[in-house]
Order: C-alpha cells, then sequence, then structure tokens
C-alpha cells in the first residue's frame, strides 16, 4: 500500500494553491474551482474544500474493494472513505485499470 494523497480542507482553492505552490516547491497535477492536486516530490497534497471532500489521508491499494464500494472519480480512480476507530477518515483508491 502507497500513501497517494493527504487532503487538507481549505476555503478558498486559488489562494490555497497561491500558498501552498511556493511554499512546498509543489507543482500543479490538477486545479478547478472545488479542488487541487500538487505534487510534492514523491507524494501529493490534495487542498480540498470542506463541503465536497472531508479530510482524509489516502492510501492506494490494489484491494480497496475491500473496504468497502468504490466510487469512480473523473481522474480514473475509484475509492471508498472509511473512518478509523477515532474518527479519522481513510479514502483507499486504486486506478481503475489496476
Amino acid at each position: 500500500m502507497n500513501l497517494h494523497h493527504v487532503a487538507l480542507c481549505v476555503s478558498d482553492i486559488r489562494q490555497a494553491v497561491d500558498w501552498y505552490v511556493p511554499t512546498l516547491h509543489a507543482k500543479i497535477a490538477y486545479q478547478d474551482e472545488t479542488w487541487a492536486l500538487l505534487k510534492i516530490e514523491n507524494t501529493s497534497v490534495a487542498l480540498v474544500l470542506a463541503s465536497q471532500h472531508p479530510p482524509h489521508v489516502a492510501f492506494e491499494a490494489q484491494d480497496a474493494e475491500k473496504y468497502g464500494k468504490l466510487t469512480p472519480h473523473r481522474d480514473g480512480t475509484a475509492s471508498v472513505y472509511v473512518q478509523d476507530p477515532f474518527g479519522n477518515t481513510v479514502e483507499f483508491l486504486k486506478f481503475e485499470a489496476s
């Protein structure tokens, strides 16, 4: 299992991108008005709106469906969100071709 991304909730995607990109020396992999994915060395940071996604940590797992029903996403992944015993949200995702 590999760490895919950490998602941070922000109130303004554009403003967050303007701060995180130079601060973390990140590259923008994707950005729209509802979320952005920043590439940083060997991982990614997702900037999300709380109304769209919870703050979470995401792991790429070939057997992601064992954690629940996967929802397909426009980026070629499918995933499921689960709560750990402490209330944290964990996303298990896989690339649909996997």
